[in-house]
């Protein structure tokens, strides 16, 4: 059975799991302290080209998104995000929890436009009841968005420029980050999302590491107690060079973006497996999620030999859903996948 359900089925890549070997009788100072993070931070800054960024480890993308999310806002303001997003659809009312509520817009493609924000934040300044409602107070997006779609550099762009006009933070989700930065179809770099964000993550757990996220922060102005923050969350891991590790690995050699153009060349694949097989898909994803619309009894034969993930029912009889590769995934599966769909053709 190949299991395409997620991108994050594996372990890690082997060369991860070696350092943590190698260095497992090191001693070094806790909670990322330690020379493994520093130089991770280092080489982050470096692919980034922002020496001045602060670098953070933090362990899940859940966690990641709230704590960065809980030390921007005060305690009366939301965050905008689209209505599919990860924040308002799969993290359990995480934000809520932290006493904040979530704003959700119209999504187009999993995405939100400069437009959409423009309007969200002047209808509620202008509002004479302003007060009692919550307060636009940052703006979160993910690269790739929840359908595995991704902002063009001028639509990034566009979303910074009103976002400091209006003075509201802007936050990328960047737990797939790998996969959307080595997409064919991608304009936007590394040192664009330095440039162009205030504060962004660069995934790992879902992107070759065994686990762990790389907060990257621009705007200085968001720094100050951040560690604070990160404790209070549970997220400064006390063996915090286990994190370095991993990144040092990841931004060594390209390893990372090689990763990711290679869970994506084989999500190329299996999208023109199902097209030429005659299935729609829910939207033109670039990256490594692939959303065929699929009859459920078709889907129930090709499980039996390939698994995806349900995603969304269409009608009685269809459903979408999601076929995922990962950095892990090999072109021998994607032919068995090919095999089994061709076979239900004949």
């Amino acid at each position: 059975m190949d299991l395409f359900i997620c991108d994050y089925a594996e372990g890690c890549h082997p060369s991860i799991l070696e350092a943590l070997s190698a260095s497992n009788l090191d001693q070094t100072h806790g909670y990322g302290m330690d020379p493994h993070c520093a130089r991770a931070r280092t080489l982050i800054q470096d692919a980034c080209a922002a020496p001045h960024a602060a670098v953070h480890f933090l362990v899940s993308g859940t966690q990641t998104n709230t704590t960065v999310i809980a030390s921007i806002l005060r305690p009366y303001q939301g965050v905008l995000c689209a209505d599919t997003g990860h924040i308002n659809c799969h993290e359990t009312g995480a934000i809520e929890a932290t006493g904040h509520k979530v704003l959700p817009l119209p999504a187009s493609d999993g995405k939100i436009s400069a437009a959409q924000v423009r309007q969200a934040v002047c209808a509620h300044r202008s509002d004479h009841a302003r007060e009692h409602t919550v307060q636009p107070g940052m703006v979160y997006i993910s690269h790739p968005t929840e359908q595995g779609t991704l902002y063009s550099l001028e639509e990034l762009t566009e979303l910074s420029a009103v976002c400091h006009e209006l003075g509201l933070p802007l936050f990328v989700d960047g737990a797939r980050l790998g996969y959307g930065l080595m997409s064919r179809q991608s304009d936007v770099t590394l040192p664009d999302l330095a440039r162009l964000v205030d504060v962004f993550y660069i995934g790992g757990t879902k992107v070759g590491a065994l686990f762990g996220e790389a907060v990257v922060i621009t705007n200085p102005a968001l720094e100050p107690d951040f560690r604070y923050f990160i404790k209070q969350n549970g997220g400064m891991l006390a063996k915090g060079r286990l994190l370095g590790i991993q990144f040092e690995c990841l931004f060594t050699d390209q390893l990372y973006f090689r990763l990711g153009r290679h869970a994506d060349a084989l999500a190329e694949r299996i999208r023109d497996i199902f097209t030429q097989a005659g299935y729609p898909m829910l939207c033109d994803s670039p990256t490594n999620q692939q959303f065929p619309i699929l009859p459920d009894a078709v889907y129930e034969q090709l499980r039996q030999t390939c698994e995806g993930e349900l995603w969304a029912p269409v009608d009685g009889s269809h459903s979408v859903y999601r076929f995922c590769t990962s950095w892990a995934t090999t072109s021998a599966a994607v032919d068995r996948l090919e095999a089994a769909v061709k076979a239900l053709q004949s």
